[in-house]
């Protein structure tokens, strides 16, 4: 019995290290990655867009729907909507220009919702623009 005992925590340790390993190899893999997420942003807004400038001349309000999932779900993809990856924090204007462009594209086409906030394009035109900024240099 003390044989067995002596062996579970070597056991244990051959077992624990190698998912310790790649824990903090996937960490720092989510470090680089952040550094990837301007960009990304920057891509799916260039997609985004142009279809919703074109559901807002036509007064389509369907499309909004189906953006919605879109955006929840390159959102998730990034762990931005639920804190999992907090390497992102230091990109506010990009996740907030992801957050609000559906938002400030609604209120164009509703002007009079409660949601529509005076200066709300304004501020979203500003931190898309930075984001963009931001992608060219990294």
């Amino acid at each position: 019995m003390d044989l067995l005992r002596s062996r579970i925590p070597a056991f244990l340790g051959r077992a624990v290290a190698p998912l310790l390993l790649a824990a903090a190899a996937s960490g720092a893999a989510a470090q680089q990655e952040a550094n990837r997420f301007p960009a990304a942003a920057v891509s799916f807004l260039g997609g985004e867009l142009p279809a919703m400038e074109a559901a807002i001349a036509a007064r389509d309000r369907d499309y909004f729907e189906d953006a919605m999932g879109r955006m929840l779900g390159f959102s998730d993809s990034w762990g931005f909507k639920t804190r999992d990856n907090p390497a992102l924090a230091r990109f506010p204007m990009c996740t907030d220009a992801v957050s609000d462009f559906l938002v400030v594209g609604l209120c164009r086409i509703m002007t009079t919702s409660s949601a529509c906030e005076p200066g709300m394009e304004a501020k979203f035109n500003r931190n898309l623009q930075q984001c963009r900024d931001l992608a060219a240099k990294l």
